[in-house]
């Protein structure tokens, strides 16, 4: 992999780009103290924006790595962020990232869950030189798994209770792209 760190992205409806550190109030009151946005993920919903900036200085000291690849999803007509898309998890020696995703309910069956995820491919394939990418998520919650599929990620299994988020011990939903699925995919667009 071409490791070359958290890069700024943009949609046509969102601008992808490194926290900062005046973020802080926006990621508390748009989905990181919502209980139902952390209900499938393995962190607590924040209890103050004190929360909130302790985690987003932690974000930034990261971004010094090049292998760091976290960005605020930014929608552009209101201009703060409404979410968080980055790469969790590597394993360098089979070139694969993994990648986990959060947003703010008001924004959920709008669309840009996945248009944040397609464009973190895109980039992580283009650029990054990854040859896959995957993404796991909680059976009980079928939208991120929608959100997967939507974006040219294959089903690939269910591991039994091998994860754990805020619901306890937990199956796990794994899908996936390979390289040559998403130049396929690329070509027929």
């Amino acid at each position: 992999m071409n490791h070359i760190g958290t890069q700024p992205l943009y949609t046509e409806r969102l601008i992808l780009r490194r926290f900062e550190n005046g973020d802080a109030p926006m990621m508390f009151s748009n989905w990181a103290n919502d209980s139902e946005v952390t209900k499938f993920l393995m962190w607590q919903p924040h209890e103050s924006v004190e929360v909130s900036e302790f985690v987003i200085k932690g974000w930034i000291r990261q971004y010094e790595k090049k292998d760091c690849y976290n960005w605020a999803i930014v929608l552009k007509t209101l201009g703060e962020p409404i979410g968080n898309i980055s790469v969790v998890n590597r394993n360098e020696n089979a070139d694969l990232l993994h990648v986990g995703y959060c947003i703010g309910k008001q924004w959920w069956g709008r669309g840009c869950t996945r248009e944040a995820f397609s464009a973190v491919i895109d980039f992580l394939f283009e650029k990054v030189n990854v040859n896959k990418i995957e993404s796991r998520h909680d059976p009980r919650n079928p939208n991120s798994g929608k959100v997967m599929e939507k974006c040219g990620l294959t089903f690939e299994g269910i591991l039994r209770q091998s994860d754990f988020n805020n619901q306890g011990i937990c199956d796990a939903a794994y899908y996936g792209i390979l390289r040559n699925e998403w130049e396929e995919r690329k070509e027929q667009r």
